[in-house]
């Protein structure tokens, strides 16, 4: 996964600072966005100039640590395999990897605008992968053959929205409340799912 920073490549060492320092941003920052970045450097257990050295500003700080989050949200995607494993998995997996960065990451989602080059450009390959499953989920019969996928598309990333503020505290909560959203949009809401 790469890092933000300079456009040169950092030494291993080098990265686990950079990473060690935007986990800490965001856990610090989550729970009191105006935190400082002296308190970002004691949560990562650096000094402030360590901070500095690798953070210009916090604006600079938020905007590498809202880069960080995107990749690691196109990742998540990614791993699910949307183009190639069965459609029922691999929406349950994008549904689960997605709920763990959204609530992992809650601070850094939020903190760039999603016009921002990078952002877009991740945004919208997520978008083309997305489009692609419901496609490929439609023509597996899960959704069916009429099925506004655009519609269905955005139910779905409002059902993603509203799990996320639940923060399952496990790995087993996290894949039920996954399995709930992708119930809900292939059922509806009190419908029993087909086995």
């Amino acid at each position: 996964m790469a890092l933000p920073a300079s456009t040169k490549p950092l030494r291993a060492d080098a990265e686990r600072t950079v990473r060690t320092i935007l986990e800490a941003a965001e856990r610090v920052l989550a729970a009191n966005p105006a935190a400082t970045m002296e308190q970002i450097a004691e949560a990562a257990g650096v000094a402030r100039t360590t901070v500095h050295r690798r953070f210009a500003s916090r604006e600079a700080l938020i905007t590498a640590l809202a880069a960080w989050a995107t990749q690691r949200f196109h990742d998540a995607v990614e791993a699910a395999r949307p183009d190639t494993a069965p459609p029922a998995v691999a929406l349950h997996q994008v549904t689960a990897n997605v709920l763990r960065v959204k609530i992992g990451w809650g601070f850094a989602m939020g903190a760039l605008p999603t016009d921002a080059p990078e952002v877009a450009r991740v945004h919208a390959d997520v978008l083309a992968q997305c489009e692609r499953l419901f496609a490929r989920a439609r023509d597996a019969g899960l959704l069916p053959a009429d099925a506004d996928l655009d519609w269905a598309r955005r139910v779905y990333y409002a059902l993603i929205h509203e799990a996320a503020a639940q923060s399952p505290d496990t790995d087993a909560a996290m894949d039920a409340l996954a399995s709930r959203v992708v119930d809900t949009l292939l059922h509806g809401v009190g419908k029993p799912a087909t086995p």
